[in-house]
């Protein structure tokens, strides 16, 4: 059953949640999905998120009612629940949810304590169903500026991929559906909030973005409406009433007296519910009385700021009203940036304080309306809003208790991400890092400059968990912060490589290059030869295996002699390992090149580790040489051991990461280098299910020149759409791998009688990689492919020597293949010259091609039914149709197949 999902499920997500119906534990999931249980555990975790639910149990019931039929809302993830009644705002809310249908940025204007937030989720409920694909409430106030796109990713279940950046996998996410994105609390970070929600709402056309904010966003197109208090003589005092009773059932007040504490509060909804906290305790007269008091205060008179004023006297007031330990307490919540739970409370009250006695005092705030409670499951967790946490930090700086408060915060955090790390292989973490991710910030972003024991714990421990969750240039960031804040230079030489690590598996190679150097100083700084040596040598190495880095070869010659003496002729295994990696990569000139034998004794050396990284790094090294080499066999053999060692990698470990990415990629182009299409396809979907490497515009092209190359055509046009999309709302990078998909479009247009569209994805080949390289590329085998098929010849002589203008690279067998067949339809003089050198390449696809070729050359039957047998191994639905066009007992079956595929036969095939 075709089951459309709004919320933003990948069809492997559903897979896993029909599977959660079934209740199968995630290892019975990761048995018959055929992916690693730590795959299943990120699906599961995404759609927690994506569709709002609590827990397995719920996501259980949700696959239910999708087996059954019943439709799957859009879900906005991140909606608040109300423990409250929302009162009023009746012309508001019709209002806000007339000029959300109209305008796509919409915000909500207004002072704190207005009432923005509740109103905000009013609407967001509201509006859900009218936005298909769901979205997200982002609460903005524990965000620093530099968080704003971790706090919408963490809202919509994404995260980053290699060359691929935060925002582009929210755009991504968001895509062309019709989704709703709330953005409250938005003026502390504006700045940030305005560039990417234009961004967001050029790259995703159907998106609508509700914010509040104090001030406008400044962003073209915006529609502001202004929040200001409740009415009084109705909403205000009907909200007072419904608070007080809550707080006291049996309260019972005399309307005038109400009427005149809600035009001493200006109807504000934060006071009125701070007063009327108090009303159990105090009356409403004692109220009246108390409030005039504090009034008389606070400065300034009743003009333009009058409601900042009654708001502050009422906090105030409220404040005043506290015993002594309540307000202690009350002033070190101050240092939360967002919700916090007891254990979090507990660690920055004074030492001895027993846990009970700290919930009671909590328990005593969040009665006076101070501390606002939320509940998930059968977690309580508690935080000051915004407005209230402004007085908070003033309380707290008035005592002169800041620095103690916040260093107690900062081993708070620090020991709270440093027990995170210790769970990463469980199923927990990821929920409970992304609660308190926010304050960890935080609590880094105001330590001490310089070393410190305590901001350097918790600045690595954070990078950890950060590159785990995958906000990959978060990571990069808080290394580097580690390093400047290590104690001692060896550990920040441990910072910086594994900083360079993080770089690596993002793509940028002059970095990574650039953090290896620096790692390889503090080494010498700290005399850690072994470090010294071993950064070095992968400072060579990166330099080879990331294109995007050029290093003169003398100076690659020069690092490799100086890890060499750095080791001093060490038997360290990983020493001996990466230096050998290293000087079998720097033996040439060639930066595309590496020396064969030395890739060998690299190899010996790595196993010799047992580390499976290591190992895998060093095979890569016997792949390149073997590539140069003209041996696609070994490459595919080579690359499929490579495979097979991804099992052993943690995928906590940023060591790890390049090579979990380059296995991928590499896998999947040599699986192609040998025509293995089924192995292409599959490779290509174990790329898109993981969760470093995957689930990109990028993952999703690799399955598009496999698809075409096997003839599902329908299939390859739908996944093109997608990565098309994504690589525009990325910004339009240039990348090499994006070429042969695009291509492969072109090709199934061009099949199709599409011209119009065969021009225009073969524009879009030329594009993804700058201007069309005067060697062959895989658009040169396209333009053959599609001469041959319409038997055009007139060119033939020209567009065939291109195909055998090849460079090192998986495609020049197609190219080849294609270019021989060509010749021979167009009697080239050269052809069977042509076709014996096409037949030299190990691939199944060149085989099927050439013996199509050496049956039409010589008329040789056997060769057609041999290149048959050859299309229908690898599944080239296609080829073999073309093929059986050849045979004339066999072409009407031809004809039929070529007809399902939508593909148009020329009148004059043979």
């Amino acid at each position: 059953m075709a089951v459309t999902h709004p919320a933003g499920a990948s069809k492997r997500e559903i897979e896993v949640l029909v599977m959660l119906g079934a209740r199968l534990s995630n290892a019975d999931i990761a048995g018959r999905l055929h992916i690693s249980v730590r795959t299943v555990e990120n699906h599961v975790s995404s759609l927690l998120r994506k569709y709002g639910v609590a827990d397995r149990r719920a996501l259980g019931e949700l696959a239910v009612q999708v087996q059954a039929g019943a439709p799957v809302p859009g879900r906005l993830t991140g909606l608040p629940s109300a423990l409250t009644t929302f009162v009023g705002r009746s012309a508001e809310r019709e209002h806000l949810m007339e000029t959300l249908r109209g305008a796509r940025l919409v915000t909500v204007v207004g002072p704190g304590g207005m009432g923005k937030t509740r109103l905000a989720g009013q609407i967001a409920g509201a509006a859900g169903p009218s936005f298909p694909g769901g979205g997200a409430f982002v609460d903005l106030v524990p965000a620093r500026g530099g968080y704003v796109a971790q706090a919408v990713a963490t809202a919509l279940g994404v995260s980053e991929r290699p060359q691929q950046s935060l925002e582009d996998a929210v755009v991504e996410r968001l895509g062309e559906s019709r989704s709703l994105l709330v953005l409250d609390n938005c003026e502390h970070v504006i700045d940030v909030v305005a560039p990417f929600a234009e961004r967001v709402l050029a790259a995703c056309p159907r998106t609508h973005i509700l914010a509040t904010s104090r001030e406008r966003l400044g962003v073209r197109g915006e529609r502001a409406v202004p929040l200001g208090p409740l009415p009084l003589e109705s909403d205000a005092e009907r909200l007072f009433i419904d608070r007080a009773t809550a707080a006291d059932p049996g309260f019972g007040a005399d309307p005038v007296v109400v009427a005149k504490l809600c035009a001493r509060l200006d109807g504000m909804p934060l006071a009125i519910e701070l007063a009327a906290a108090r009303s159990a305790t105090l009356g409403e007269n004692g109220l009246l009385a108390a409030l005039d008091d504090q009034l008389r205060l606070v400065a300034g008179g009743r003009g333009v700021d009058s409601r900042h004023r009654s708001l502050r006297a009422v906090i105030g007031w409220s404040h005043d009203l506290l015993d002594g330990e309540e307000q202690a307490l009350f002033r070190r919540l101050a240092v939360f940036a967002g919700a916090f739970d007891l254990a979090a409370v507990a660690g920055v009250s004074p030492a001895g304080s027993s846990r009970g006695a700290v919930a009671d005092v909590l328990g005593r705030l969040a009665d006076k309306s101070l501390v606002s409670v939320h509940r998930r499951g059968g977690t309580a967790r508690w935080r000051l809003l915004q407005t209230v946490r402004a007085f908070a930090i003033e309380q707290l700086d008035v005592s002169g208790e800041r620095p103690k408060i916040q260093d107690r915060h900062l081993r708070w955090a620090a020991d709270v991400a440093t027990e995170l790390e210790t769970r990463l292989d469980g199923n927990e973490w990821y929920e409970e890092f992304d609660g308190v991710a926010d304050d960890l910030r935080a609590a880094l972003a105001v330590a001490p400059e310089g070393p410190g024991e305590l901001p350097h714990r918790l600045a690595r421990a954070l990078a950890h968990l950060a590159y785990s969750r995958r906000f990959l240039m978060e990571s990069l960031g808080h290394y580097r912060t580690a390093a400047e804040q290590a104690p001692a230079p060896g550990e920040a030489a441990a910072d910086l490589y594994a900083a360079s690590a993080v770089t690596h598996a993002i793509g940028d190679g002059q970095r990574s290059f650039d953090l290896l150097l620096a790692s390889a100083q503090r080494g010498r700084a700290a005399g850690d030869r072994r470090a010294t040596a071993i950064a070095l040598s992968q400072a060579v190495t990166a330099a080879r295996r990331l294109s995007s880095t050029a290093v003169p070869h003398v100076r690659l010659r020069g690092l490799l002699d100086e890890a060499a003496s750095a080791a001093g002729g060490s038997s360290d295994t990983v020493v001996v390992a990466r230096l050998a990696e290293a000087a079998a990569w720097a033996a040439t000139s060639d930066r595309y090149e590496a020396d064969p034998a030395l890739a060998e004794i690299a190899v010996k050396a790595a196993r010799a580790t047992g580390d499976p990284v290591l190992i895998s790094a060093a095979l890569d090294v016997v792949a390149t040489a073997d590539l140069v080499a003209g041996r696609p066999a070994e490459v595919r053999r080579v690359t499929d051991e490579r495979l097979s060692l991804l099992r052993a990698m943690s995928r906590h470990d940023p060591h790890a990461g390049p090579e979990i990415v380059d296995t991928y990629r590499m896998a999947h182009l040599a699986a192609l280098g040998v025509g293995d299409l089924p192995a292409a396809l599959s490779i290509g979907r174990r790329t898109m299910d993981d969760d470093l490497a995957g689930n990109s515009y990028q993952s999703a092209a690799l399955l598009i020149t496999p698809l075409v190359l096997s003839g599902r055509f329908d299939e390859a046009l739908r996944m093109a759409g997608t990565a098309w999309d994504g690589w525009l709302r990325a910004g339009r990078p240039l990348i090499r791998s994006m070429m042969p998909p695009m291509a492969a479009v072109a090709l199934v247009h061009g099949l199709r009688g599409n011209g119009e569209g065969h021009a225009l994805w073969r524009s879009r080949a030329i594009e993804v990689i700058g201007e069309l390289p005067p060697h062959s590329t895989f658009v040169t085998m396209v333009d053959a492919r599609l001469a041959l098929h319409a038997g055009r010849v007139e060119d033939a002589a020209a567009l065939v020597r291109q195909t055998y203008n090849s460079i090192r690279s998986w495609s020049p067998p197609y190219s080849q293949a294609v270019g021989a067949e060509l010749a021979v339809v167009a009697k080239l003089p050269d052809a069977p010259d042509l076709l014996s050198a096409a037949e030299r390449h190990e691939s199944a696809w060149a085989a099927a091609c050439t013996a199509r070729a050496r049956g039409r050359l010589y008329g040789d039957t056997a060769a057609l039914t041999a290149a048959v047998a050859g299309w229908e191994h690898i599944g080239a639905r296609f080829e073999r149709a073309s093929t059986l066009l050849l045979l004339p007992d066999r072409a009407a079956e031809g004809r039929r197949d070529l007809d399902a595929l939508g593909v148009e036969v020329p009148a004059q095939r043979v």
